[in-house]
């Protein structure tokens, strides 16, 4: 009877186990805690300023106030992810989030009005430029913690804690803010970031030697750029993801529904904003366990098809629960579209330019997210709020449609292809 080299066992236990790494588990604890901080902030600042204004706009400059200096940063943050000490550079970024989240506390305390509004929009914009880091950071340093073996359960992972921060950030924000109030609930979202500092420095990982980084800044963007425009797979699953989520995004206006259409408080609307993430939990826990491999580039697609169905489904939902379930199975469709999408990302990326391809992908990202709430906010005081997220369910699945046909690539995807 004959057995494998030790050096062959341990290495394939390492395979089967990324959370056994010791590198990843902080990576992991650094990024569900910048999302605990991220989302009790968001969530807090869009119930203080629509308790303020009652105007479903005003939750769409919200995202507009974040995506304009995150897209004006995100290039060089890229960047200097590739060229910095990348524990050092994340763990500056959750201290300014820190900070960031403080001066909310202060603006609150004092009890800002619909009169000082800039001040609250101004505070979110500081924070876009704190975020436009963490996102390249998260991803340079996942590659550096696991082997390339362990990349598609590791993305599964990380996505399972991305959505667990989903979950829980926004049902704690939302308790919160009637149990202690908005300037205590802030304080806590700063502790947060804090602790997401703390991970960070712990993490122990090798980083790339910098003298072999070094390079003029916009040749360096630059050159990240030409990589995902120049790989139809990679970005027709980023592209995807933008579109879908930019026309369908009915989530930001979740607090508008709960007082005009569902008429509950803001325990709900911890309720609904953590629905979707309780979905993709699940499908990402399965999904750690059971990759997809054959035919990934049809699941990817049929998945956003059912996530515009869902959104479809919310905007006509009158009852509580019913609108809880539609986004809870959206959170299923999507969570299937994110493990594809950053098992792709990370498999398609030289490691040298982790950090400039991923700060394009939150370009996309925050397309989506950001540009989707201001698309929601106006399309809201345009067609009224049932209207526009029905639309724009439609519009996701059109998108659908559009892509398959122009990424025949992305359609045929094989997982196996790529490794």
């Amino acid at each position: 009877m004959s057995g494998a080299p030790p050096g062959e066992a341990a290495d394939a236990t390492l395979t089967m186990s990324p959370a056994g790494v010791p590198g990843f588990r902080w990576l992991l604890l650094y990024r569900i805690c910048t999302l605990m901080s991220y989302q009790i902030v968001a969530i807090t600042v869009g119930w203080h300023i629509y308790e303020l204004t009652g105007d479903p706009w005003s939750l769409g400059l919200v995202g507009l106030a974040e995506v304009i200096p995150y897209f004006c940063v995100a290039p060089f943050a890229g960047h200097l992810v590739d060229t910095l000490p990348r524990r050092k550079l994340g763990a500056a970024a959750c201290i300014g989030l820190a900070l960031n989240a403080g001066a909310l506390a202060l603006i609150t305390a004092h009890q800002v009005g619909v009169d000082h509004l800039w001040a609250i929009y101004l505070a979110i914009a500081v924070g876009g430029i704190g975020r436009s880091f963490l996102g390249p950071v998260y991803n340079a340093l996942f590659a550096r913690a696991l082997k390339r073996e362990q990349f598609a359960r590791g993305a599964s992972m990380g996505s399972v804690v991305f959505q667990t921060g989903m979950v829980i950030g926004p049902a704690v924000g939302g308790v919160l803010i009637g149990v202690i109030g908005k300037s205590m609930t802030y304080g806590l979202a700063a502790a947060f970031a804090i602790a997401a500092a703390v991970a960070l420095l712990r993490m122990p990982v090798t980083e790339p030697p910098l003298q072999l980084q070094r390079g003029p800044v916009l040749a360096s963007i630059g050159q990240g750029l030409r990589f995902v425009f120049g790989h139809q797979i990679l970005l027709g699953a980023l592209a995807l993801d933008m579109f879908a989520v930019l026309f369908g995004g009915a989530i930001s206006l979740a607090p508008a529904f709960i007082k005009d259409v569902l008429h509950a408080g803001p325990e709900a609307l911890g309720v609904l904003r953590g629905a979707p993430a309780i979905g993709s939990v699940a499908v990402a826990m399965v999904l750690s366990r059971w990759q997809l491999r054959a035919n990934a580039g049809r699941i990817m697609l049929a998945a956003v098809v059912g996530f515009g169905a869902c959104m479809i489904g919310f905007g006509l939902s009158t009852v509580l629960w019913l609108s809880a379930s539609f986004l809870l199975l959206s959170g299923v469709f999507d969570g299937i579209s994110v493990v594809l999408r950053s098992t792709v990302l990370q498999l398609a990326t030289p490691d040298e330019m982790r950090g400039r391809v991923s700060s394009v992908n939150g370009l996309f990202i925050s397309s989506s997210n950001e540009l989707g709430a201001f698309y929601s906010g106006s399309m809201a005081r345009l067609l009224g709020l049932v209207t526009s997220v029905v639309v724009g369910g439609c519009v996701t699945i059109g998108i659908v449609g559009i892509t398959a046909l122009k990424a025949p690539k992305l359609r045929r995807l094989d997982m196996r292809d790529l490794q």
